[in-house]
């Protein structure tokens, strides 16, 4: 009997971390054939290009297209989101996947779901379900419309998805795939895995002692408040720099106002020359779920410091709407866009500490889970509304 083929879709750094042991179960289980498609800014050099890192984890690309048109403005995702349409139809044309999984709510995403949906292939969905802000949550609920097999990270998601109108039997809350990695890592000691962090991956900026209190940034346009990202950055890195405390931040990932988020960080760089500032193209995911464990405070709008970071019990410091409403524990401190408002959440996440660990996005299994289902799951093409 031959393998059923399982296409996965990559399109930036945060789509690989998320589903990544789903990847390697797949490659594993004898009744399942792994295909690895690229696109998106996951190729490109100046968003730290994460194709290299799927390489060195031993997986190789069946196609790569490029997509991505520079700008980084609304137009430019709607526009990058039609190439992205034109070239996946004719990688699966070529492919002939039984099945595509689609990772999460980002805007390539959907470009590759359109095709499938168009060419009767088995749409698979993890991460579904959730509540947040930005253009990410009117995709993901279309996603969802358009899937046949459901991964939601959590049983509040799950039904959410069910009220949508989706067959129960078809939803599975199996965990988020990236609370596998982040079990697998905190098996290791973090201070020794960071030892030469600087050395290896460089960066931008002096070097510091990682077995000091210092914090980690990670801050991300908001689609739906378009022109006001450079005054939210700003904002930001005013409150940095009044603690004067040691900084990692990552580059912003590729949506629309990230060019804003970019400029003001190279903008403070030059007029301010921070000595306590580090800055990171990209991170490999085991580096960085290391930094999560060791930082002092996670500060920014990733949704790593809600997944992650519950496992891991790191205190977080969430700005303004981008994850405002996605299922949380005590370790997040929501706060709005001003100095002030940074300022005093990051006081009291120091003054707090670290939290318990949280299984409420998973126990660290759901790749395997993710990879047996697929394997004996077989819904019909045709999608009919359950109410």
């Amino acid at each position: 009997m031959s393998k059923k083929k399982i296409c996965v879709f990559i399109g930036s750094r945060a789509n690989y971390s998320s589903i990544k042991s789903v990847m390697v179960a797949i490659k594993e289980h004898h009744n399942l054939k792994l295909q690895l498609v690229l696109g998106a800014s996951s190729i490109l050099d100046r968003f730290g290009k994460v194709e290299d890192l799927i390489r060195k984890d031993g997986f190789s690309p069946d196609y790569i297209f490029h997509n991505l048109i520079e700008g980084e403005s609304p137009t430019t995702m709607a526009k990058s989101t039609g190439l992205g349409l034109m070239d996946a139809s004719m990688t699966f044309d070529n492919l002939n996947p039984d099945m595509l999984v689609v990772v999460g709510d980002r805007y390539e995403m959907m470009s590759v779901t359109l095709a499938a949906a168009y060419m009767n292939i088995v749409i698979v969905h993890t991460m579904g379900g959730e509540v947040t802000g930005t253009i990410d949550e009117s995709i993901r609920h279309a996603i969802t419309k358009f899937s046949h097999i459901h991964f939601p990270a959590n049983q509040d998601s799950k039904e959410r998805i069910i009220k949508l109108g989706e067959k129960p039997e078809f939803v599975f809350n199996v965990g988020c795939p990236r609370i596998d990695l982040v079990a697998l890592e905190l098996k290791k000691n973090s201070y020794q895995v960071l030892a030469n962090l600087f050395q290896e991956f460089g960066g931008v900026g002096k070097a510091f002692n990682l077995e000091s209190d210092f914090l980690l940034v990670s801050q991300h346009s908001v689609t739906t408040e378009y022109g006001n990202n450079r005054w939210q950055i700003e904002q930001t890195l005013e409150a940095l720099e009044a603690l004067n405390m040691p900084v990692i931040m990552l580059w912003p990932n590729s949506d629309a106002g990230s060019d804003d988020i970019s400029s003001g960080i190279r903008t403070f760089r030059e007029k301010k020359r921070p000595v306590w500032l580090h800055l990171f193209k990209n991170l490999p995911t085991s580096i960085y779920i290391h930094l999560m464990k060791a930082t002092a405070c996670l500060v920014g709008n990733s949704s790593s410091g809600v997944r992650e970071g519950a496992f891991i019990g790191t205190p977080v410091v969430n700005i303004g709407t981008r994850q405002n409403k996605r299922l949380r524990t005590k370790n997040v401190v929501q706060v709005g866009y001003t100095s002030n408002e940074i300022l005093q959440g990051i006081k009291k996440q120091l003054d707090h500490g670290k939290y318990e660990s949280s299984n409420i996005y998973g126990d660290g299994n759901a790749g395997t889970q993710i990879a047996e289902i697929l394997s004996n799951c077989n819904p019909k093409i045709q999608k009919k509304i359950t109410y």
